[in-house]
This record gives structure tokens, C-alpha cells and sequence, in this order.
């Protein structure tokens, strides 16, 4: 296999490869006799400078906030970040090795609202320590960004059903009131930007709960309150009776790190909405697109559509207003 190749000639390293499931890199579990690592290879599509973009993200950390559980990128016998693996017709592909994180991944565990603070916690920090982060590519193009939401409304033809397709147009409507006239005017920063259940990685026996936090593809510059979103989308409509209940929590301990400025405060629900409804909205497109991915895709987001529809139907305003109290440091 070419990669075990490029990993002995590059890395020093052999061992069993075991592929794992991913969005869009080809992805591999490495395990040698002595330790246990992340391969990663980037599809032909993706530029060079965006996944030199990533990693630079991920050594800044590093350096400038080791106390953090970020996954760490390990050197080449050379020095090198990454190698490069040529193509015919001139692409590329680029090949990266990272420690590789143990444990338990948010998504399969059952945090209350204190713990969920912890991973709101987590993120506040990472934005903080990344808030004077530079890169020549992170102003990229990124269809998960959400400063381009509003630009994707095409999408909602893509939606089998008329219910969620009038959930889908609520949503723009609401971010094209709110959210779109301030954009020029929203904090940014270079922001992590796929904070999901999946990219942390947590241990419930540990006081500080998160262990790890990985995956830094979709790295950059944007909005800051469009990260919180982003875990906030992921955990609207886990208690149905009260769809804003977790999201909440997560929010309030981001804010107890990095607060958000007051007056965007009342646009983090529609952003969070926003990234559901983008997310439900892309999976439907990418699954008619590739069938052999569709199981995977379809898995990650088999709720959205309901949870999208009990989120619209809470009061926003009330939403908003548990969220100034939490900042506030009432329960």
C-alpha cells in the first residue's frame, strides 16, 4: 500500500492500518509496536495551503497553549509538517501524521449540564488562544462557513419533504433579517469551526472532562459566535421537551472563557439554527451525489429535521435571555 510506503520512508513508521470512516480525507489508525497514531491523506481537491492552514493552526496551539488537549502533528525524520504525494496531472495529495487521541468521543456519552460547560469551556479557550492567529489561506472559501448560509438557498430544492423545506426557508429568513446585515460588523478571528460531538473527545471520570479535541479541517477565518453554533447546532433537540436545555449549557461555560460581546448575543440562536439547517441541507445534497458515502452521511445527521422544527417553535427572545443570565452566573 502506497501509504505504508510513504510512512516508512518519511515517518520510520510500520505497523497495522486500520481505515476509519471520514467526510473527506482517507483516514487511517495506525498502531505500531510501541504507540498509536492518526494518518491522514487529503483528497486530490484540497488545496495545499488549506491543509498547511490546519496544521499551522494546530502548531500555534501547541506552542502557545500546550496546557490545551489539541492533537499534536508529529515531524517527519526531516522536520516537515507534512508530505507531499504527487499525482498524475500535476495534483497532489498531502499526507500528515498526528498522535492519535484515546477514548470516548462526546457524541457517545450522556453529559449533564455541568460537564457540557466543561466542553463549552474547551472551545472558549481555544478561541482565546487563537484570537491573534494568522494564516495566508484562512480566509478560504468553506461552504460550512456560515457568512455564506444565506447564499445557499438553492439547497432547500434538494429536500424531499415540504415540511422541511418550509422549516429550511423559516431559518433564511431569519438569518437574512438578523444575522446578514451585521456581518460586516461581526467579531472574527480564526476560529476551530467543527467543534461537533465527534471532534472531542472526553473522559466522564475526569474533572476536566475533555481529553482531546481533533480535526481541524474546516480552520477558519470567520465570525466568532459561529463556532459555539456549531456545537450548538449539534445538541438543539437532545431533551425534546426543552429543544435549547444543552445548547444552553455548552454556551455558558464558552462564556465563562470567552464571553461574546452583548450585542451579538441574540444572533448566536439563529446561527446555531443556521448550522443545523446547513447541515441537513448538505447531507441530503452530498448522500444523492455518493451513494457509497450516504450511510455514513445520512448517520451523522438523522435528526436534524426534527430537531430544527422544536427549535423554531421555542420563543428566540427567551432563548436569548437565558443566555445573558448563564453570562451573568445565574442557573
Amino acid at each position: 500500500m502506497l501509504v505504508s510506503i510513504f510512512l516508512e520512508r518519511h515517518y520510520r513508521l510500520s505497523g497495522r492500518s486500520e481505515r476509519l470512516a471520514t467526510e473527506k480525507d482517507d483516514t487511517f489508525r495506525l498502531s505500531t509496536e510501541s504507540s498509536t497514531y492518526l494518518v491522514k491523506v487529503s483528497p486530490p481537491e484540497e488545496a495545499e495551503a488549506v491543509v498547511a492552514l490546519q496544521t499551522a493552526a494546530m502548531r500555534y496551539l501547541e506552542s502557545t497553549a500546550p496546557h490545551l488537549p489539541v492533537q499534536r502533528v508529529k515531524s517527519t525524520v526531516g522536520g516537515d509538517d507534512h508530505v507531499t504525494i504527487g499525482l498524475s496531472g500535476g495534483r497532489t495529495r498531502i499526507m500528515r501524521v498526528f498522535d492519535f487521541v484515546e477514548g470516548q468521543v462526546l457524541a457517545d456519552v450522556n453529559p449533564d449540564a455541568e460537564r457540557l460547560a466543561r466542553a463549552g469551556e474547551m472551545l472558549g479557550l481555544i478561541d482565546v488562544a487563537l484570537r491573534e492567529f494568522t494564516h495566508p489561506a484562512d480566509r478560504r472559501g468553506l461552504a460550512w462557513d456560515l457568512r455564506h448560509f444565506h447564499q445557499l438557498t438553492e439547497l432547500v430544492e434538494h429536500t424531499p419533504g415540504p415540511e422541511h423545506r418550509r422549516a429550511a426557508r423559516s431559518v433564511f429568513r431569519l438569518f437574512g433579517e438578523h444575522v446578514v446585515p451585521r456581518l460586516r460588523d461581526l467579531e472574527t478571528q480564526v476560529i476551530h469551526g467543527d467543534f461537533s460531538p465527534y471532534n472531542i473527545v472526553v473522559d466522564p471520570r475526569s474533572d476536566h472532562f475533555v481529553t482531546g479535541v481533533i480535526d481541524f479541517g474546516d480552520t477558519v477565518r470567520s465570525a466568532v459566535i459561529f463556532d459555539p453554533a456549531v456545537p450548538m447546532a449539534n445538541l438543539l433537540g437532545r431533551t425534546p421537551d426543552r429543544p435549547w436545555r444543552d445548547a444552553c449549557a455548552f454556551v455558558a461555560g464558552y462564556q465563562r472563557e470567552r464571553p461574546i460581546k452583548d450585542s451579538e448575543l441574540p444572533l448566536l440562536p439563529i446561527a446555531a439554527l443556521a448550522r443545523l439547517t446547513l447541515r441537513a441541507l448538505i447531507t441530503n445534497w452530498r448522500a444523492e451525489r455518493a451513494p457509497e458515502r450516504r450511510e455514513y452521511l445520512l448517520a451523522h445527521a438523522k435528526d436534524d429535521w426534527i430537531n430544527v422544527e422544536r427549535s423554531l417553535a421555542a420563543n428566540l427572545d427567551d432563548v436569548v435571555a437565558h443566555l445573558r443570565e448563564t453570562r451573568h452566573g445565574h442557573p
